[in-house]
C-alpha cells in the first residue's frame, strides 16, 4: 500500500491545498572543470574527528565520479586512506606538500595551500 503524501527532502508531509505537489529538486550534473581552471584549496583541519590531522582538499567543481576518481589516485599516492564527497576529498594524516606537489605536476595550476 502506497502513501499518499510522501515526505519530500524539505520535510513536507501534508497540505491542506488540493493542488499541491511535490516539486522534485533537480540538481544538474555539473560538467567537470579541466584542471587548469580547478581551484583546489589544500589545508589541515583536525577539528571534529576526534584530534586526528587530515588533509583536506576543497573547491573541487564537477562530478562525482571525477571527485571520486582524483581521490583515489591522491590517497594511493600518498599512501594513506580518506574519502571523497561534497566536493571535498579528505586524505588521513598531513600530506599537504605531496597533495600540492602532484596537483601541480598534473595540471591542476590553481592549486594552492590554504
Amino acid at each position: 500500500m502506497s502513501k499518499k503524501n510522501k515526505p519530500d527532502a524539505r520535510g513536507f508531509v501534508y497540505s491542506t491545498d488540493p493542488n499541491f505537489g511535490f516539486e522534485p529538486e533537480d540538481k544538474e550534473a555539473q560538467e567537470t572543470l579541466v584542471p587548469a581552471q580547478q581551484k583546489l584549496r589544500i589545508r589541515l583541519e583536525t577539528k571534529h574527528r576526534g584530534g586526528k590531522t587530515v588533509t583536506l582538499i576543497t573547491g573541487f567543481i564537477g562530478t562525482a565520479e571525477d571527485l571520486e576518481q582524483l581521490g583515489k589516485t591522491l590517497k594511493n599516492f600518498c599512501g594513506t586512506g580518506g574519502s571523497a564527497k561534497d566536493s571535498e576529498i579528505i586524505i588521513q594524516g598531513d600530506q599537504r606538500e605531496k597533495v600540492l606537489q602532484w596537483l601541480l605536476k598534473n595540471g591542476y595550476t590553481n592549486a594552492k595551500k590554504a
